[in-house]
């Protein structure tokens, strides 16, 4: 290939259409004229003279074409690589010893970084609360479906002096500021025994029980689990000594209370549940109140549209209504928010002046509106999952009937639906513990 320097500016309509693949034939050329490698790369370099190119002999081509190039500069040398095979250093192989302490200070510091997420949501919450009604320009809305309202109500500051007796007995049971409560007197003896007999046996270290009388903290006491007597108060003295199962129950409202001041996340529940696994480790911890559900389906459980029908209204015959069973308030995971303390004040109160069933009541102050006369309470709620945390109901009616739902490992079963509470009990720790499967075929699905 011969190359003939020649700067004229030529027609650009009478010369070849050159390719990419002839351009870079051309770059070639000029580059293997200069003493210079193809395809080499560097600065830029002044615009070099047009040239007339042919790849027929000595013969000029018929087409001539302006080409523009810039000549770079020869290519650094590389370092003298060296082929020989690697010697292995035993000295540059890190130890297994080593590698799991990494491994080990990797999960210390993701641990950090997820209770740095949390404070910084924390806080971010509380400054928004604070803020709000002050400065509307603070809370634009985004693009639509990025908006979520709060869910999580910050936590309140704590404050021993409250109870710094009690403050004392939860800085040594709980863990990460949460821990399992019960209320209990002698009238549950037998049952209470089973209960944290359980709760040892699936590793739960933070629970603590509520004695009502000198027996049980005398019995927690002799099989050594952590109990705690509160204070004399003759308003609850004389209901926690004979009371039956429902008036105990409402107690509980004005006893967490003061758990909540000094900070501390409850998961209350009653004596007659078994428990089958860790529940901290299935709570989502989002809301005011997380609770099990009466309900023992998912439409019941989590509510669904019931449609009313009255023929006597003509058209307009059909009424659509919203419907859910009623939480349980035998067992719930509660926040120490504002919302939540006022729920236990509002539900304290009203058992105070009423004949009212506990459960009823929590629901009503839980659901209720806002409407005239009446100014509801603004808590979030969640619902648990009703095969996980499972009430007798559940379990009875539908899942031992079930040779797949079977299968599944509740993490507990809240034996709510039938007074023969303790032979149930036992027979769930049967089943799902010792793995006898005909352990609840004996029992009816209701009560007789």
């Amino acid at each position: 290939m011969r190359i003939y320097s020649k700067k004229k500016t030529l027609n650009p309509s009478a010369g070849c259409n050159l390719t990419h693949r002839r351009r870079r034939d051309l770059q070639d050329g000029l580059s293997r004229a200069a003493g210079r490698p193809p395809h080499a790369t560097g600065r830029r370099r002044r615009e070099t003279p047009v040239a007339w190119v042919s790849d027929r002999g000595g013969g000029r081509c018929r087409h001539r074409a302006r080409l523009r190039l810039r000549l770079p500069l020869p290519r650094r040398p590389l370092p003298p690589v060296c082929l020989c095979p690697p010697m292995v250093d035993s000295t540059a192989c890190e130890s297994s010893g080593r590698v799991t302490n990494l491994e080990s200070q990797l999960a210390s510091l993701e641990r950090k970084n997820a209770e740095l997420r949390r404070q910084i949501n924390e806080l971010s919450m509380k400054l928004q609360l604070a803020g709000q009604g002050k400065d509307e320009t603070l809370y634009k809305a985004g693009p639509f479906g990025t908006v979520k309202a709060l869910r999580t109500n910050p936590t309140v500051m704590p404050d021993e002096s409250v109870n710094s007796r009690l403050a004392k007995i939860l800085g040594e049971v709980a863990v990460k500021k949460e821990l399992i409560v019960a209320l209990a007197n002698s009238n549950v003896r037998e049952m209470l025994e089973v209960w944290f007999t359980n709760i040892k046996r699936v590793g739960v270290p933070n629970f603590l029980v509520v004695a009502l009388d000198d027996n049980i903290e005398s019995f927690c006491k002799s099989n050594g689990v952590l109990v705690y007597r509160r204070d004399p108060d003759e308003g609850i003295d004389n209901i926690a000594k004979t009371g039956g199962n429902h008036a105990v129950s409402g107690l509980k409202f004005r006893v967490l209370r003061e758990f909540l001041q000094l900070g501390y996340s409850i998961l209350l529940s009653d004596i007659d549940i078994i428990f089958l696994r860790n529940p901290f480790d299935h709570l989502y911890r989002d809301s005011d109140v997380e609770s099990m559900s009466d309900g023992h389906n998912n439409m019941t459980a989590y509510g669904f549209n019931d449609v009313f029908d009255e023929p006597s209204m003509g058209w307009a015959r059909y009424a659509h209504t919203m419907r859910i069973w009623v939480y349980n308030s035998g067992f719930f995971y509660i926040r120490p928010t504002i919302p939540s303390i006022e729920l236990l004040d509002r539900v304290a109160d009203r058992l105070s002046h009423e004949k009212a069933w506990d459960q009823a009541v929590f629901n009503e102050e839980l659901f209720f509106p806002s409407h005239p006369g009446y100014e509801g309470l603004y808590a979030s709620r969640r619902t648990m999952d009703i095969y996980l945390f499972m009430n007798s109901k559940v379990l009875f009616k539908t899942v031992r009937k079930d040779a797949q739902l079977k299968k599944l490992k509740p993490v507990i079963v809240h034996l709510n639906y039938h007074p023969d509470k303790l032979d149930r009990m036992k027979a769930v720790i049967e089943f799902y513990v010792n793995g006898k499967q005909d352990a609840l075929q004996r029992f009816p699905d209701g009560s007789e």
